[in-house]
């Protein structure tokens, strides 16, 4: 019997036993690396690190990925779901805060099926572009700690021209609603880490500041007065964004401080901001299948 993948909001309506979606991936789990990382938010990579799963494909795809070769180039092994759950306890050997699903979404279905299996001894991590269906975020109601989505992009003109997703933030908007209603806001024990709640991510992109100011307000609107948000200054040229002003360099000092008086302005005080020169290429992982299989798998 043949089942479309109606996952996220692009409704691909694909077989994905057979071929592709639009996110590039078959319905095999894919991922490309799974490894410590220690440049997430404080709160979340800790002093042991993040326990990062990074997942093969991506159905929004914007133009300036800085993991192209893994969302766009569709790098990485496909695994079962026994192997994904080898994969989160040698994490959680290693040390791991917590287990990071990066780009998940396509996948959600096949790794809600491993989480209802895997009781993680550490937080679970959704970290994800936004751009979800949120009856899919429901099917993951008590597998998922701590949400984590970026929330992009404001207008659709916009949204369209980066990712060709003109409906991103009607969607975003309610996903991020129903993640702040599962999990609440952001918790912390006792060392200053996560262990439960909604983090909104934002990346400040060159010349959209507008953007920014506009999101801040929504999330002012939308959300408690004290959602945890993290404002990242971090963005770096990559892909077809080189050849697309005014994407083409990196933001400014003048646009980052915009942007953080206008998530100050809005009353926002718990959040994260970043230092300009993590605008880093070297802060870019390397995508090679660590810690992916070892022997006797």
């Amino acid at each position: 019997m043949m089942t479309i993948c109606m996952i996220c909001p692009r409704g691909c309506s694909v077989d994905r036993s057979i071929k592709p979606g639009i996110c590039g991936m078959n319905e095999a789990i894919t991922v490309a690396r799974a490894a410590l990382h220690f440049w997430e938010e404080p709160c979340i990579s800790g002093e042991r690190g993040s326990g990062t799963v990074f997942f093969s494909g991506c159905p929004l795809k914007c133009i300036f990925c800085q993991n192209a070769e893994i969302s766009h180039e569709r790098f990485g092994k496909e695994i079962t779901g026994n192997e994904l759950m080898r994969i989160f306890d040698r994490l959680v050997e290693q040390g791991a805060h917590n287990i990071n699903l990066v780009s998940p979404t396509h996948f959600a279905p096949k790794i809600a099926e491993v989480l209802r299996v895997y009781k993680s001894p550490v937080p679970v991590v959704y970290n994800s572009s936004g751009y979800e269906n949120v009856e899919t975020l429901q099917s993951l109601e008590g597998l998922v700690d701590i949400y984590l989505p970026d929330l992009k992009y404001f207008d659709g003109a916009v949204s369209k021209k980066y990712a060709n997703a003109e409906n991103y933030f009607e969607f975003a908007s309610k996903a991020v609603l129903e993640m702040q209603r599962q999990v609440g806001t952001l918790k912390l024990d006792e060392d200053g880490i996560a262990v439960r709640g909604l983090i909104v991510r934002h990346l400040v992109l060159p010349g959209n500041v507008t953007q920014t100011i506009k999101i801040m307000r929504w999330l002012k609107d939308s959300l408690p007065g004290d959602t945890a948000i993290s404002l990242m200054s971090q963005y770096t040229p990559h892909g077809e964004a080189v050849n697309n002003p005014p994407l083409n360099r990196k933001i400014t000092k003048r646009e980052y401080e915009r942007a953080v008086n206008a998530m100050l302005d809005m009353g926002f005080e718990n959040g994260y901001v970043q230092e300009l020169d993590s605008a880093c290429k070297e802060f870019i992982p390397a995508f090679n299948l660590e810690g992916i299989t070892q022997e006797g798998d």
